[in-house]
């Protein structure tokens, strides 16, 4: 499948590790440029040398995305690093868990208006390059109850219809808007990593609701983003795609 993405540039924020690292590397192996951003230098840097290693263009910078004006700069820049932009992929989480003000105040900053003050920088750009493609990261916890991370499934969940009004908005700009709904995806360093070793209880239950018997993996997640950032997808707008091993089921 010809994806068309050759010479395409795309910024990935959140991307020094898990999902948005594997996003990032997605779409360097279909010859995208790519652009990538966190907050911790290091882990950055260690990023952009692996991403490199597909012979595309690669920029990276420090940026925590739930500071506005840091996050406008870095859109921009990113912009200038790449010679223009055609996807925008909104991955990271404050992962907001616990109901009180930091937990909702973490999920609406960082899960919410960094997705939204990233789009309101990236349109415009998307638009000049001729249009493209958005995909914001969501979570199954958006689509059901969230009882043990109730702010983390609220955002998430109006994240979704964020999706629904810029796709239906963003159409005559030749721009397509989709959201990705992950279910329980390992990684080292990650949620479930961290639970494996520190939470075996939750682990091994949430392990035994899945029908395929395992976590899912970054890299799956990231052949969804590509696909639907590919003209291979170029029907599909509006939509959010469970990706999860029948979790939810």
């Amino acid at each position: 499948m010809d994806t068309n993405l050759k010479d395409k540039n795309v910024i990935v924020t959140g991307a020094s590790r898990g999902i948005g690292l594997a996003i990032a590397h997605g779409f360097a192996g279909e010859g995208a440029n790519v652009s990538i951003c966190a907050r911790g230098e290091g882990p950055l840097d260690t990023a952009r040398q692996a991403i490199a290693a597909h012979g595309t263009t690669v920029h990276a910078a420090p940026c925590d995305v739930g500071d506005a004006a840091a996050l406008d700069a870095y859109i921009a820049a990113a912009h200038t690093a790449l010679g223009g932009l055609h996807v925008l992929v909104n991955n990271p989480s404050g992962f907001g868990r616990t109901d009180d003000e930091e937990g909702w105040r973490n999920s609406i900053d960082i899960d919410l208006m960094a997705s939204v003050r990233a789009s309101w920088a990236a349109v415009p750009l998307i638009a000049d390059a001729g249009g493209g493609a958005i995909v914001h990261i969501s979570s199954i916890s958006g689509l059901e109850a969230s009882t043990r991370t109730p702010p983390y499934g609220a955002v998430k969940a109006a994240l979704i219809q964020y999706t629904m009004t810029q796709a239906a908005d963003l159409a005559a700009r030749n721009i397509r808007v989709n959201a990705i709904a992950p279910g329980s995806i390992e990684f080292e360093g990650g949620v479930w990593d961290d639970a494996k070793r520190n939470n075996r209880d939750l682990y091994d239950g949430i392990l035994a609701s899945i029908p395929f018997g395992r976590m899912g993996r970054p890299e799956e997640v990231a052949n969804l983003a590509v696909f639907l950032c590919s003209d291979a997808a170029s029907w599909i707008t509006g939509q959010t795609v469970a990706i999860d091993g029948a979790q939810m089921l």
